[in-house]
C-alpha cells in the first residue's frame, strides 16, 4: 500500500505540474495567436480606410459603414479617432453608440507613435464597458504618409475565455483518464510487486517462531522480485536443513552419550554396592574403561568439529605442505594398527615432493581418519591401497581397502554426522560417526572434493587438493 500510495502521490503532482504548464503555455499561446489574428486585421483595416480617406473623411458615414462590414466579417469591433485621440468612427451603426467622440488616452496614442507595439487587455479608460484585448495601429494618408488619425481593433476576452476553457476541459478530460488509468495499473503493479515481499516477511515471522517449512511462490517471476524469491527460498531451504541437521545433532549427540554413560554408571553402581561379585570385577573395569576411552574420542572429536567451524579461509590459502611427506607419516603412524590386521600395503607415492595449498595439519587429519577408516573396515590379511598422483592443477589421494560392499543407497550419507553402516560395515563397535564427517568439513573448507566408490567388495575413497604455485 505504501508503494500504491507513493506512485499516486506522484502522479498527481506530475499532473498537476503538467497542468499548470499547459494552462500557462497554451494562454500565452492563445493570446499571441488572437494578437496576431488582431494585427492582421487591424493592418488590413488601415490599409483599407487609408485608401478611403482620399475620398471620404475619417469621421464620415461612408468609412463608417467600410468598418461595420470589415467588423462583421472578422468578428471584431473597430474604432478610428483622429490624431487628437477623439474617436470619430466605430463599426457599431447605433445612432446611440457609446464609443462615438470619446478620447483615447494619451499613453496609448504615444505607444503606437513612437513604433512601440500596443496589444492588451484594457477598458481604455471607461472607453469599454469591460475589458477587452485591444492592439492599435497608425492611420497613414496615402498621399502624405501623415499618421492622420489611429485605428483600434478589439475582441472580447469571452471568445478567448472559451477557446482557453475548452483547450482545458480537454486537457482535465485526458488527465482524469490517464490518472484512472495509471492509478488501476499502479494498484495491481504495486499488489503485485508487495505480495512476495509481504509473504516474505510473514514468513520471517514464522522463521523467528521455529517454522522453516514455509515458502514463498514466486509463480515463475524472472524480473528482480524472481530472484528475491529464489534467494529467500533458497535461505529457507539452508535454514531448514540447518535446523534438521541440529536437532538431527543433539539427538544423535544424546544418544551417543547417554549408552557409554549408562553403562559406566550402571556397572560402577554395580561394584559400590556389591551385585558384581569381587571376582568379575575387573572385567566390568575394563568395560568401563573402554566406555570412558570412547566418551573422550567423542568428546574430542566435537571439539574438532568446533575448531573446522573457525578455520580461516585466508590462512589456507597462504599454507602449503608436502602431502607425500603427511601420507608417509600417517602410514608410520597407523603401522602397529595395520600390522595387527595383516594387511599388505600397497603404496604409489612419488619419490618427488609434491606441494599443495592448505592447512597441513587439518590435511594430515583427513589423511590419518582416512587410511585409519580403511584398516579399520579392510579384512585380514588383504591389500590396502594407497596412491597419489598430479593432473594438470591438482593432486589426488586415493585410499583402497578390501571388505564389505557399502549398499549404494547408504553411499550419499555416508559423510553425514554420527551416521554408521550397521549392515555392511559392523564391525565399527568403537566409532562415534565423525571421522568421515569431519575428512568432508575439512575438504569443504579447503574448496576441495571427495569422492567414494563401493563395487563387489572394494571400497576407494579419493580426494584432490590444489597444487602450489609459487
Amino acid at each position: 500500500m505504501q508503494t500504491f500510495l507513493t506512485i499516486s502521490v506522484t502522479l498527481v503532482i506530475s499532473f498537476m505540474i503538467l497542468g499548470v504548464a499547459f494552462t500557462s503555455l497554451s494562454y500565452n499561446l492563445l493570446m499571441n495567436e488572437r494578437r496576431a489574428a488582431l494585427y492582421k486585421t487591424a493592418e488590413e483595416v488601415e490599409k483599407i480606410t487609408s485608401a478611403y480617406t482620399s475620398e471620404w473623411e475619417i469621421g464620415g458615414l461612408e468609412l463608417r459603414m467600410v468598418i461595420s462590414g470589415m467588423s462583421y466579417a472578422s468578428g471584431y469591433h473597430i474604432m478610428i479617432c483622429n490624431p487628437n485621440g477623439t474617436i470619430v468612427s466605430c463599426s457599431d451603426m447605433k445612432m446611440d453608440c457609446d464609443h462615438m467622440r470619446k478620447t483615447v488616452p494619451e499613453s496609448v496614442l504615444d505607444t503606437v507613435e513612437s513604433g512601440g507595439e500596443f496589444a492588451r487587455v484594457t477598458n481604455l479608460n471607461g472607453i469599454f464597458a469591460g475589458k477587452r484585448y485591444t492592439v492599435a495601429l497608425p492611420l497613414r494618408s496615402d498621399l502624405s504618409n501623415e499618421t492622420i488619425g489611429y485605428v483600434l481593433l478589439s475582441s472580447a476576452p469571452s471568445s478567448m475565455a472559451e477557446m482557453w476553457t475548452q483547450f482545458a476541459k480537454m486537457y482535465v478530460a485526458i488527465a482524469l483518464v490517464v490518472l484512472t488509468l495509471a492509478f488501476v495499473l499502479s494498484l495491481i503493479t504495486s499488489k503485485k510487486q508487495t505480495k512476495p515481499i509481504n509473504d516474505m516477511a510473514n514468513a520471517a515471522h514464522r522463521f523467528a517462531r521455529g517454522d522453516f517449512s514455509v515458502r514463498i511462490d514466486d509463480s515463475g517471476r524472472r524480473d528482480e522480485i524472481g530472484e528475491l524469491t529464489d534467494a529467500f527460498n533458497a535461505m529457507a531451504d539452508s535454514l531448514e536443513r540447518s535446523e534438521n541437521l541440529r536437532r538431527e545433532f543433539i539427538a544423535n549427540i544424546s544418544h551417543e552419550l547417554k549408552t557409554p554413560m549408562t553403562t559406566i554408571t550402571g556397572f560402577a553402581d554395580g561394584i559400590i554396592d556389591g551385585t558384581i561379585p569381587y571376582e568379575k570385577q575387573n572385567d566390568y573395569l575394563k568395560i568401563i574403561s573402554s566406555e570412558t576411552r570412547r566418551l573422550s574420542r567423542l568428546v574430542r572429536n566435537m571439539l574438532q568439529m568446533s575448531q573446522l567451524q573457525s578455520v580461516d579461509a585466508s590462512v589456507i590459502a597462504k599454507s602449503s605442505f608436502d602431502i607425500t611427506e603427511v601420507v608417509r607419516l600417517a602410514l608410520l603412524s597407523l603401522e602397529p594398527k595395520i600390522s595387527s590386521r595383516g594387511l599388505d600395503v600397497q603404496a604409489q607415492i612419488p619419490e618427488e615432493a609434491i606441494i599443495t595449498r592448505g592447512d597441513k595439519d587439518s590435511i594430515t587429519q583427513v589423511v590419518y581418519n582416512l587410511i585409519d577408516n580403511a584398516t579399520k573396515f579392510a579384512k585380514e590379511g588383504s591389500e590396502l591401497k594407497i596412491d597419489i598422483w598430479k593432473q594438470e592443477n591438482k593432486a589426488y589421494v586415493s585410499v583402497e581397502d578390501e571388505g564389505e560392499t557399502i549398499p549404494e543407497n547408504e553411499l550419499p550419507m555416508i559423510f553425514d554426522r554420527f551416521h554408521k553402516t550397521d549392515k555392511s560395515r559392523s564391525m565399527d563397535k568403537d566409532g562415534v560417526g565423525l571421522g568421515l564427517y569431519i575428512v568432508k568439513s575439512i575438504l569443504d573448507n579447503h574448496n576441495e572434493d571427495i569422492f567414494v566408490t563401493s563395487r563387489d567388495g572394494v571400497t576407494k575413497f579419493m580426494f584432490t587438493l590444489t597444487l602450489w604455485k609459487d
